[in-house]
């Protein structure tokens, strides 16, 4: 045998392990769970800079609160599906060891009579405490999710959260804010839409209102309407009745300097349909601009495929091709009332603006632009 040369050459490798990922200090560790009327999402994330990095995220259609409209009850079945759900989050939130967490029910729960038992049911089965938030509070945790998307050339912005129960709506004047603090000005608005908010340059909330209407309860009011086209004009015309004791509904708006920001399942899947993507991306959708006429484009494509077409339709699949129906007869109302050539799409509400403000109440966030 040839003597082993002492340089290493021609000797086999040595294996080397790559060190096992740095497992996050759970200390660090923020979770935020939302159970809605139709879904229960949660992410678990750790502060990075002024935003934040997800370390894990969940998301299932529970239909929580089917059949609320005609009992006032949440039912046995969909009691049982959210809870089954509801344990695959507290296996996460106990294999990440998370430090910080908040746990929210929506509108489902603010409605069912019953709702207060099933909250025992969910301690009891899974070991988790939820809340019931107040429709403000959720209103504004869904504008603070937005702040990143936050024009500097914005004065008046509308923030719209379409949910599966319903439907947030903030009015918002920035014209009195530095253009590079208006992004910053909206997360402070953690604190509350009212009261002193110190003496940076201040975001004022107008007016603000909770529809109880959103993709699941409207799509329940009309579900004895066969016709596909009538039943989508019911629906948006009902739901802009809802925003009469809205101030800004009665207001003249110039376009210039004006912006929505949506915030739903409904308009992010829009917005996939107006890029035609074959698949979605979180990357290619949050944050990008629509102009009303792209938006009635894809509503009016959606109206001639027919249930079936959209049915078959991979960017809005089987389960939510009744749901995008009255999704879009909301958006096409907001848009009638208030045109813009700036609508934002957010691919983010309520959970992110649960992290936001922990993370921020608690300082871990730099003070940085977004």
């Amino acid at each position: 045998m040839a003597p082993r040369r002492p340089d290493g050459v021609g000797a086999f490798p040595k294996a080397v392990e790559p060190p096992a990922p740095k497992r996050p200090d759970p200390d660090s560790l923020y979770a935020a769970l939302d159970l809605g009327t139709n879904s229960c999402r949660m992410l678990i994330a750790q502060p990075k800079g002024s935003q934040f990095h997800v370390v894990d995220s969940f998301s299932k259609s529970v239909g929580l609160g089917q059949g609320l409209g005609g009992s006032g009850r949440l039912s046995r079945s969909s009691m049982a599906r959210t809870i089954q759900a509801l344990r695959i989050c507290k296996r996460k939130l106990a294999k990440h060891d998370v430090g910080h967490m908040r746990l929210v029910a929506t509108e489902a729960c603010r409605r069912a009579t019953n709702s207060r038992d099933f909250m025992r049911i969910v301690e009891r089965e899974t070991g988790l405490s939820l809340e019931i938030i107040k429709p403000e509070e959720e209103a504004m945790l869904a504008v603070i999710s937005c702040a990143p998307l936050v024009s500097t050339r914005t004065e008046q912005l509308l923030v719209v959260d379409i949910g599966g129960g319903s439907t947030e709506l903030v009015w918002i004047d920035l014209s009195a804010v530095p253009p590079l603090e208006r992004p910053r000005s909206i997360m402070r608005l953690r604190t509350g839409f009212k009261g002193d908010l110190g003496p940076f340059p201040t975001a004022r909330v107008v007016d603000w209102i909770s529809v109880p209407l959103g993709v699941a309860t409207l799509r329940e009011a009309y579900d004895d309407v066969d016709d596909d086209s009538a039943r989508f004009a019911l629906m948006s015309w009902y739901f802009e009745e809802q925003l009469g004791g809205f101030s800004p509904f009665h207001r003249e708006n110039n376009r210039e300097g004006f912006q929505i920001i949506g915030t739903s399942g409904t308009v992010t899947t829009v917005a996939a349909t107006h890029l035609g993507l074959k698949r979605y991306d979180r990357n290619k959708v949050d944050g990008l601009r629509m102009t009303s006429d792209q938006i009635d484009r894809v509503i009016r494509g959606y109206l001639a495929a027919g249930p079936e077409g959209r049915r078959a339709d991979p960017r809005i699949g089987r389960d939510r091709q009744a749901l995008i129906m009255s999704g879009a007869a909301i958006l096409q109302a907001l848009l009638r009332i208030w045109p813009t050539d700036r609508l934002s799409v957010a691919d983010r509400g309520l959970r992110e603006g649960l992290l936001y403000a922990q993370m921020s109440s608690d300082g871990v966030l730099e003070d940085g632009p977004f």
